[in-house]
């Protein structure tokens, strides 16, 4: 057995040992060296880290079982301070190592500005999990600053997740304009634009003078004379590849190790791979290349054919939210030409560079849903010339022209990526089609594809209708109703752009074909209206359902159900007997306990409905709003007060939040739980909004459905306090209150917006959440009323017979 040492248990290293052991699990006796305390793990991954939504553990690759299931020898938090080439040995702090093959697997290094005070404590870099712990040791200090040196996609990683963190933030970059390698100015003007809105102060063309501060760092001086608090400083200017190593051992040094297509550096037995690489004067830090090299120097060393290739790559990246994708070579020449395309309202910028009739570059930002196949034009070559006139508006445009965009995306490969946010390939989407994921719903849920941002929806839905040809059936866009034809979220869109504040601005402005509307579009057009205009707009009860008119669940005779509220499920001897009072003096026939830990009054005549309310009231009892579109129950367990496995209170948080939430309109009905423990006897985990609880705090997961479709919560975030696990929940609501269709549950609506795009608004932007949270009160000031004792201190008359019952009828 040969004796193969690797030096570097980084990502591109590890993912070669991967292959080595699928193909030849017993070909090498495997010696790792890892500076690093530890062995692989996502780098890429640290900036949800650093913001708290992932552990550490989450992000490892390789833990101590994989490593002794493949029988590796690992010296972790050992350097290696030399290479003996002639003998054959690496040379570590605790001793010599020999070798066969030798794999360099170094990485780079940060690149630190050599100005005065930058080996001051506090000035950190971005690069491995020590870095990340001092970067979130600063943080926990109350109003704690943070200065990050370097716009480009790491710096404003940290940046971001800092400021999730708490930090005041602000970032320095030396150029014009943020990630000056992927975006131009346009582009990044309008990263700047919402980071900014994010809270992230940016200077751009600010040049780092020094570093201060006695004995830690106390600030940064800039070369204008502008003076920057710091509590902590980060250093993310660029990487260095690391080939001290390399030179010492006498390999042939370019900007990097130089290898040959089979990865061989000019040492026969020795090999290079990842972003210490140097291949045909490139260098490498994508993912992707670093992967390919791994594969090739795997098939290398088991005697196969193998050659590494530079490949043309395009880069959709995710800034705290913002989609950005750049491709190819934008900047500017002679000969070049740009079609730009611009949309300030939608914050969307799209630039072409065209050279010789052929697509040589493109950037966009806001809108990157047609960025795969613009990146396939730039790959292939293609002559775009008949294309030229529509070229910008993307593949749907393009007629029956070569550009048609099934055409482009039949002629994609196999490993052609289609998903960017979970990494799922042409390929793999296809086979799933072939395996009866035929809609856009199924594929989501067999692939995942396009289930996070979805900006690739649209190449889903083409590849569906390649695929299945006549089979295919595109979902249609449908009207609001017969009254008009805009969908609802175009109605939605027009009465925010049109502030149209009441239903007559709307039929008028909408163009509606009937003068008020009818029973389908009222309700909706109320409810809009309602949400977006709280203060403007009065509620329309002719424009709601016969339940919510009758503030009563009706049933199949005509009768209706009455269901009084119990805060989190609890109850008390007094409204027990208030409810026994109430069923045998008005003869209820049915007494049920529901699902919602409620009891349920059934059969209740409609001219009695004022009096068991009023009769309720006086025990302290309100509406249950049961027949509401609106919060209906938030379902608890007992958490710490009686069970001996609660972690927190759960009861009480459940009671918090539904008097927090009742008596707000929603799209749809929304129900709630919250478990004491991860034995979630609540049923947490299959409600719109549910809550666990865990000893350090509360897993907050949203879009779960229990009903027609049966589907597990998503998770939010995991939080510390009660007060955030409320906070989060109002901020759900009132983002879904504001965004989405008229009876679309919150799992609907989520797998049209995405996860992830909810977590930018909720999660990641603490202005924003903080904005929905008063939003959402401002709203509840206003519509938060008891409609029973509204209608008992008004002596609101009688409801009128069931003849005029026009809207729809029970749920």
């Amino acid at each position: 057995m040969q004796k193969l040492v690797v030096i570097g248990a980084g990502m591109a290293s590890g993912r070669a040992l991967e292959h080595l052991f699928e193909s030849a699990p017993d070909a090498f006796d495997v010696t790792l060296f890892n500076a690093e305390p530890r062995g692989n793990y996502n780098r890429i991954m640290l900036s949800p880290v650093l913001s708290g939504e992932k552990s550490y553990e989450e992000i490892v690759t390789h833990d101590e079982a994989w490593y002794a299931e493949h029988n590796v020898t690992c010296r972790f938090g050992e350097k290696v301070t030399a290479i003996d080439s002639d003998r054959k040995v690496v040379i570590g702090e605790n001793g010599e190592v020999a070798y066969d093959k030798l794999i360099l697997g170094t990485g780079s290094s940060a690149f630190i500005i050599p100005c005065p005070g930058h080996d001051l404590p506090g000035v950190v870099t971005f690069r491995d999990l020590e870095d990340t712990d001092a970067m979130m040791d600063a943080s926990g200090r109350p109003g704690s600053k943070a200065v990050v040196i370097g716009g480009g996609l790491l710096g404003l990683e940290a940046a971001a997740a800092l400021r999730l963190r708490g930090m005041e933030v602000t970032v320095l970059h030396l150029m014009g304009h943020l990630m000056e390698r992927q975006l131009d100015e346009s582009a990044g003007y309008l990263l700047q634009k919402d980071l900014e809105k994010r809270g992230i102060t940016v200077l751009t063309r600010a040049s780092t003078k020094e570093i201060q501060g006695e004995g830690k760092v106390e600030r940064v001086l800039l070369e204008d004379g502008t003076v920057l608090d710091a509590d902590i400083v980060v250093m993310a200017v660029g990487i260095r590849p690391a080939v001290s190593l390399g030179a010492a051992a006498g390999l042939e040094i370019g900007r990097a190790i130089k290898v040959d297509a089979q990865m061989q550096t000019s040492d026969p037995d020795i090999y290079a791979v990842g972003e210490c690489v140097e291949f045909n004067g490139n260098l490498f830090g994508l993912v992707a290349p670093l992967y390919d090299q791994a594969k090739v120097l795997a098939a290398t060393l088991l005697g196969g054919e193998a050659a590494f290739a530079v490949k043309e790559l395009s880069t959709k990246l995710k800034v705290t939210g913002c989609d950005l994708f750049s491709a190819g070579d934008f900047a500017e020449g002679d000969g070049r030409e740009d079609i730009i395309f611009r949309d300030p309202a939608r914050g969307v910028y799209k630039r072409l560079v065209i050279e010789d009739d052929r697509l040589v570059g493109a950037v966009m930002y806001g809108d990157t849903a047609d960025g795969n196949w613009f990146f396939g034009l730039i790959k292939d070559g293609a002559d775009i010339s008949e294309m030229r006139d529509m070229l910008i508006f993307g593949p749907a445009y393009q007629g029956g022209s070569s550009a048609d965009p099934l055409s482009a995306v039949a002629a994609l490969p196999p490993e052609a990526e289609i998903c960017g946010c979970n990494g799922v390939c042409k390929g793999t989407i296809v086979d799933a089609i072939h395996g009866g994921a035929t809609n856009l719903g199924a594929l989501r849920g067999a692939t995942k594809a396009s289930a996070s941002c979805g900006t690739c929806t649209g190449l889903v839905e083409q590849l569906l209708e390649v695929t299945l040809g006549g089979d295919y059936a595109a979902p249609a866009v449908q009207p609001i109703c017969g009254c008009c034809d805009l969908p609802h979220e175009d109605v939605r869109r027009l009465i925010k752009a049109k502030e149209l504040k009441s239903q007559a601005a709307v039929w008028q402005e909408l163009d509606w074909k009937t003068p008020n509307g009818c029973h389908v579009c009222r309700p909706a057009v109320n409810f809009y209206l309602l949400a977006d205009w709280p203060l403007e707009y009065q509620d329309d009860p002719q424009s709601r359902f016969v339940n919510e008119r009758k503030h009563a669940n009706i049933q199949k005779d005509g009768t209706f159900s009455v269901m009084p509220r119990m805060w989190g499920g609890l109850t008390n001897p007094a409204e027990l007997r208030a409810i026994a009072d109430a069923a045998e003096k008005y003869g209820v026939p049915t007494v049920k306990v529901t699902g919602g830990q409620r009891i349920d009054l059934l059969g209740v005549k409609s001219e009695d409905l004022p009096h068991i309310w009023a009769d309720l009231n006086k025990a302290g009892m309100v509406s249950g709003h049961a027949y509401s579109k609106g919060l209906r129950t938030v379902k608890t367990c007992v958490g710490t007060d009686h069970c001996r496995f609660g972690t927190q209170d759960s009861t009480g948080l459940g009671v918090k939040l539904e008097k927090i939430l009742w008596g707000s309109w929603t799209p749809h009905k929304v129900k709630l739980a919250v478990s004491g423990c991860p034995r979630n006897c609540a049923e947490a985990t299959c409600k719109d909004v549910g809550i666990v609880c865990v000893d350090s705090g509360y897993q907050v997961g949203v879009g779960g459905a229990a009903g027609m479709d049966v589907k597990e919560t998503e998770r939010l975030g995991d939080v510390a306090t009660e007060q955030e696990a409320i906070d989060l929940t109002v901020a759900f609501i009132q983002l879904y209150r504001e965004n989405a269709k008229y009876l679309d549950r919150p799992y609907k609506w989520l797998a049209k917006v995405g996860l992830d795009w909810v977590k930018a608004q909720v999660v990641d932007d603490l202005d924003n959440r903080r904005a929905l949270i008063e939003r959402f009160e401002l709203s509840q000031s206003i519509y938060r009323k008891d409609p029973w004792a509204q209608h008992v201190a008004e002596k609101a008359e009688r409801y009128a017979p069931l003849a005029d019952l026009t809207l729809e009828a029970a749920e």
